[in-house]
């Protein structure tokens, strides 16, 4: 009874008064411990059994595998038990071994359950559905429902927790038809009505969007539970209505009056949003209900939570309908513009503040100074920097910081070092700031002088003070002359175990090129938070090993610990650079699950993994409205229409940008004139260039010569090209001239390409492409003496070809293709879908274009090995393991061959698929025999 109760104190005291214990007495106090989940104590309490020689039994070993579960953190202590029930003889025991598929399960080692599973000489519909709901929780639906197929050809009977996880695994698949089935086996049983089964029918008719028939099977409940109420609110909630699922909640207080975690948690998870009157305006209606929203304190209040959330939208209408303001609100409404990006709203705030004659404060001009803190505010920062000097707040010790860090972020180091010599009181903070800003400025001899000055000075430095100086080392001499002996230092004061100085330690060691030493330190750390694994995931991010990034995320996860936006922009980035579909969808559906989907760093990584990943639309759905947009975003959408071959598009919304009032960056400009390349629009990209250091005062970098010159040299324009580069407002480097390369190969100009590759050869002698693409253009024009050459002198300096790959992604696997490859356990079939494509396309019309295969053979052979092309073979693949009708995509490390182009033009009007190719360069979107790029590119 008291364990029963969870009296666990009182029915451990009876157990120990007990004269006589029998098997019953020491199964049920175990229970109880597991019930109140003190797992350890049952561990323990098994231990004393085998002191008083207790007849292990299946009830026994099995609440030792349910301490083991439900823990969460005592997989080793399960591995034991599994070996205990091995030798006394219980594994076969059908609830020993439900409760093992159980454990295996909630450990993400379904392959171990199913082993089990299969060995298990007597199943019961507990042993079918602990196996079920283990591949349910590792994500494997399809799993799922193939037990439950089997499941049924054995006439094996459905409970209602069955039901409640094959209705689950079809909600995340979002399959209508295969959920109706399964709705039409729930009724036939008998289930319907059982409160688990009902509750999970709702939640799958919700994710499939059918809301009428979620709502048919709520409302014909016969009763309710608060998960009920959740569903059905979750359900809207998912389609948008959040209408409905506000009526929904206002029916629950009202009708069924019970409100839990997972209610309230629903709630405050949406207040962090910016979606319009989500569940945080139902938080907010209690105010007004209350009589609370005239005020003062708690509007603040509320601008304080929808601030923190990023809430603008709310933030704004609460601040208008505030009857009364003090400095509180206003600086609130400041603070919140500033965390969403929005520096114009705070200017135009702090100008009518002025208007007003309201009363200002130093915290009013730190969040000015904030919000100018960038290079395309500078002007208005000079003009907030005076206004502080009139106001006689430049003494200020906290507004002086903030005038620093403004300066320093945006550029003139000269105006943060002059601030920082005017202020009559420096501390902590300033010193901070101003090393900060020498880190930030890459002025890392600075740093450490200005580092050396406030230790001479006697002002203490701290762990911000630490971190700040060694993010000025960014280069292997810098570890050498700085990095070091700063490391050195931190451990001679003690500062070695503070995680945030660790941290910049780790981050400090991989931007000088020895990760190594940042992985050491990263091992060696005992309580690794959020910081440490987002320093290490940065760390490998900075390497290029995009693999390790979603690896360490994977880790961290498991580990319990909680991913920030930092976390997620991390591993989007490293999705959309991989083109891993999957993995993005499944970390963004995570910074959902988080509340952290509308955080701006988030919204931008994910809007530019679904752009990389040919997902468009999905690009579009996330894109936040046009007055919401920061310039990063404005960037991501114009560049993903470029890379996508939509000039018009991405010329429609550089325009709409500029209506915007916001203003166009060098990244703009890259994309811009990466787009009118795509597309040859050469007269387009020579107006963009000429307007862009004219109109819009941002100077030609390196990335926008080599558009240039990408741009003269693919249109033919290749003399024009050349002058280009000699006329050039900086130093051309070995991009250039493997640009200029690059279009000689095109159009066959062996001359201009023998002098760009003496350029390059000159500026880097082990640059691999350099010999490839001058290699190429003598093959191309017939030279085979000279691609000999040119191969012996890759030869003597020992640099071999990079080979080409594609591969296709295929639900959890990449799978490569190689030139020729034969490795594949389809190969036979995946020559043979050559084979019959190969003739498809040549009754349709097709002519092999063999100037594409680079070597000096017949015609008959350049054909046979235009045919073993990687992009060729993976587009096989694709075709036998994808669904009929379904979008194929491939992906290629080198640029697309020419005569592979025709093929998937040919091949996709054909088989009417479409079919996705993205190369190093650009996305090819096939469709009805055509291609996106118009046979441009």
């Amino acid at each position: 009874m008291y364990s029963r109760f969870a009296l666990v104190d009182c029915a451990r005291y009876l157990f120990d008064q007990l004269s006589v214990r029998n098997a019953a007495s020491w199964n049920t106090m175990m229970s109880g411990l597991v019930r109140v989940g003190l797992y350890g104590d049952v561990m323990l309490l098994f231990r004393e059994t085998q002191n008083f020689s207790v007849r292990p039994s299946g009830f026994l070993v099995s609440s030792l595998i349910a301490a083991c579960d439900r823990s969460g953190c005592m997989f080793g202590e399960g591995i034991q038990v599994h070996g205990f029930a091995i030798k006394v003889g219980l594994l076969y025991d059908v609830f020993v071994g439900s409760c093992l598929l159980h454990f295996y399960g909630a450990y993400k080692r379904v392959f171990d359950a199913q082993r089990i599973f299969e060995e298990m000489p007597e199943r019961n519909v507990v042993s079918w559905t602990s196996l079920m709901f283990g591949y349910l929780d590792n994500g494997d639906f399809e799993n799922v429902m193939y037990l439950y197929q089997e499941m049924r050809k054995e006439e094996i009977s459905c409970n209602e927790n069955t039901f409640a996880t094959v209705i689950a695994a079809c909600s995340s698949l979002e399959d209508e038809l295969l959920g109706l089935k399964v709705l039409a086996h729930v009724v036939k049983s008998g289930f319907e009505t059982k409160v688990s089964v009902a509750n999970s029918l709702i939640n799958m008719l919700g994710s499939l969007g059918s809301l009428k028939e979620a709502y048919y099977v709520f409302s014909h409940m016969d009763e309710r539970d608060t998960i009920s109420w959740n569903s059905i609110i979750s359900a809207h909630v998912q389609n948008g209505l959040f209408g409905e699922s506000m009526r929904f909640f206002h029916f629950m207080r009202h009708v069924h009056k019970k409100i839990n975690s997972t209610t309230l948690a629903t709630l405050l998870s949406v207040c962090s949003s910016v979606d319009n009157l989500k569940w945080g305006k139902g938080i907010h209606s209690l105010v007004i209900k209350l009589g609370l929203d005239s005020n003062v304190c708690t509007c603040n209040s509320l601008l304080g939570m929808y601030s923190e959330g990023g809430r603008l939208d709310d933030a704004e209408f609460v601040f208008k309908e505030m009857p009364e303001r003090d400095l509180i609100s206003w600086n609130s409404m400041m603070t919140c513009y500033v965390r969403g990006g929005r520096s114009l709203d705070v200017l135009k705030l702090l100008n009518e503040m002025l208007q007003m004659k309201k009363a200002i404060n130093y915290v009013t001009f730190m969040s000015a100074l904030a919000a100018c803190s960038n290079s395309e505010f500078i002007a208005e920062g000079k003009i907030v920097h005076a206004l502080v000097i009139l106001s006689g707040l430049h003494e200020n010790l906290a507004v002086g910081n903030a005038s620093i860090t403004m300066y320093a972020k945006s550029g003139p180091m000269v105006e943060a070092k002059k601030v920082f010599q005017m202020m009559p009181k420096r501390n902590q903070v300033t010193w901070n700031a101003l090393i900060g800003g020498l880190a930030e400025n890459e002025e890392p001899d600075e740093a450490v002088k200005a580092f050396q000055l406030m230790t001479e000075e006697g002002i203490k430095a701290d762990y911000i003070t630490l971190s700040n100086v060694l993010g000025a080392c960014l280069t292997p001499d810098d570890l050498l002359k700085h990095g070091l002996p700063i490391h050195a230092h931190i451990v001679l004061t003690g500062f070695e175990s503070n995680s945030y100085v660790q941290n910049s330690l780790i981050t400090m060691y991989a931007k000088c090129g020895d990760l190594q030493s940042s992985e050491c330190i990263f091992d060696g750390l005992l309580n690794k938070n959020t910081i440490s694994w987002n320093a290490i995931i940065a760390a490998n991010a900075h390497h290029g090993l995009e693999e390790e990034v979603l690896k360490c995320i994977v880790k961290m996860k498991n580990a319990g610990i909680d991913l920030d936006q930092f976390s997620f922009s991390e591993g989007l980035a490293a999705a959309a650079k991989l083109a891993v579909l999957e993995e993005g969808q499944q970390l963004h559906c995570l910074a959902v699950k988080h509340g952290l989907d509308l955080d701006p760093f988030v919204t931008n990584a994910a809007m530019d993994m679904y752009g990389k990943c040919a997902e468009m639309d999905d690009m579009l759905r996330i894109l936040p409205q046009p007055l919401n947009r920061s310039r990063l975003s404005w960037n991501i959408l114009i560049s993903a229409f470029a890379r996508h071959g939509y000039f018009q598009k991405a010329r429609e919304t550089f325009n709409e940008m500029l209506e915007m009032g916001l203003k166009p960056d060098h990244v703009t400009f890259v994309s811009l004139l990466s787009a009118c390349s795509h597309r040859g629009l050469v007269e387009e990209g020579l107006t963009y260039y000429a307007a862009m250091s004219k109109e819009f005062n941002v100077p030609p970098g390196i990335k926008h010569c080599v558009c240039i010159i990408d741009l003269l040299g693919r249109s033919g324009r290749l003399i024009e090209a050349e002058t280009f580069i000699n006329e050039m407002p900086v130093p051309p480097d070995a991009l250039v001239w493997r640009t200029l390369l690059a279009s000689c190969k095109i159009h066959g100009n062996l001359e201009l390409g023998k002098k760009a590759a003496e350029h390059l050869f000159k500026l880097d002698p082990s640059d691999e492409s350099a010999y490839v693409l001058y290699s190429n253009i003598c093959a191309t024009t017939g030279k085979w003496g000279a691609v000999e050459d040119v191969r012996r002198q890759m030869g003597s300096y020992n640099i071999k070809k990079k080979p080409a790959c594609s591969w296709v992604k295929l639900r959890d696997q990449v799978v490569l293709f190689g030139m020729g490859d034969q490795t594949h356990p389809q190969t036979s079939e995946i020559y043979a879908k050559l084979g019959e494509l190969r003739k498809l396309i040549k009754e349709a019309g097709y002519v092999p274009d063999t100037s594409f295969a680079l070597q000096d053979t017949d015609e008959e052979q350049k054909e046979h090995n235009l045919w073993n092309h990687s992009e060729r073979l993976a587009l096989s693949f694709g075709l036998i393991n994808t669904p009929n009708g379904s979008t194929i995509k491939v992906f290629k490390n080198l640029r697309v061959c020419g005569d592979c182009h025709s093929v998937y033009k040919f091949v996709s009007g054909i088989i009417r698929r479409k079919i996705i190719l993205r190369d190093p360069y650009r996305f090819h979107h096939f469709s009805g025999g055509q291609c996106s790029c118009c046979d441009y590119w």
